[in-house]
């Protein structure tokens, strides 16, 4: 009985395993073996191996490129999670119609083209738009102030994108959650700042992973953002990315930075799976609601 237990789990997890094989572990190692290889003067890839394109890395301005997506990316994973927190703890409480239609309202955007939405906000924050008017008339801009082609106009455009990814993972645990233990916590003398802290949110920490996640890493990523409302100060690893692709027609360099992304995103993430104690846990491999 537990062998055949074990080949019916085999061939459930055999579809998902060979499409993750197929489409993330190829493709990832080839953009890594890329990345070994000479660059084309016709823009394609040379023959032979060479670490000539890691080398490269060392250009003075990528570590301040590196920094910059680094500190916008987590920046935009810590306000997402704290504006998601209190959202997905709202829809978990309040009744099923009202949950329903707040949930519509927050999945509506992705019905809308993630290009027209950047384009939206740099007409709200063009200088002729209402934001910066209403800023100036309440005195806390200059006529000359700019509220595009900065980080901080990246960051605010990458928050709103990337909060709807925070709030679903963090609904779908709050609404599994047990609140009796929430009004336990409250008989037992404790505040409710403090049944919220020390209650609530180790009861949805696997949530709480989960959207840290889905905000981090597309945000490592972000190319288009800061294209379009960043300025020269406000490039991220992405747009470099992006511009050895397209412009300078440079795959291996290309390769070598995604592949320097994907090992920031993926080491980070193995040595928390791996971390002694971790291992064989219940309450860390097993969802909030079983």
């Amino acid at each position: 009985m537990k062998n055949r237990r074990s080949v019916l789990e085999i061939l459930v997890t055999l579809p998902s395993a060979l499409w993750l094989a197929i489409f993330f572990l190829v493709p990832t190692v080839v953009v890594m073996a890329i990345a070994f290889k000479p660059t084309n003067p016709y823009g394609g890839v040379g023959t032979g191996w060479t670490v000539a394109t890691w080398l490269s890395l060392g250009n003075p301005s990528y570590p301040a490129i590196l920094w910059r997506t680094l500190w916008l990316s987590l920046l935009t994973t810590a306000a997402s999670i704290v504006f998601a927190v209190p959202v997905g703890y709202y829809l978990a409480r309040i009744r099923k119609r009202w949950r329903q239609f707040l949930l519509l309202l927050i999945i509506v955007p992705f019905w809308t083209s993630f290009l027209i939405r950047i384009f939206a906000w740099k007409v709200l924050l063009h200088p002729d738009g209402f934001i910066k008017k209403g800023l100036v008339f309440l005195h806390l801009a200059g006529d000359g102030a700019s509220l595009l082609y900065n980080p901080w106009a990246v960051l605010l455009v990458m928050i709103y994108s990337y909060v709807p990814f925070a709030v679903l993972p963090i609904y779908a645990a709050a609404e599994r959650f047990d609140f009796q233990l929430i009004e336990a916590a409250r008989d037992l003398g404790a505040k409710q700042w403090q049944s919220f802290l020390k209650v609530f949110l180790p009861g949805i920490r696997r949530g709480l992973l989960t959207a840290v996640l889905m905000v981090f890493i597309p945000a490592l990523g972000s190319y288009l953002i800061p294209d379009l409302v960043g300025g020269p100060d406000s490039e991220m690893i992405g747009n470099k990315i992006a511009q050895r692709v397209f412009v300078d027609r440079n795959l291996p360099h290309a390769s070598a930075l995604s592949s320097l992304l994907t090992l920031a995103v993926l080491l980070p993430m193995t040595v928390v799976l791996f971390l002694p104690g971790r291992r064989g846990r219940p309450d860390l491999m097993a969802g909030e609601g079983k």
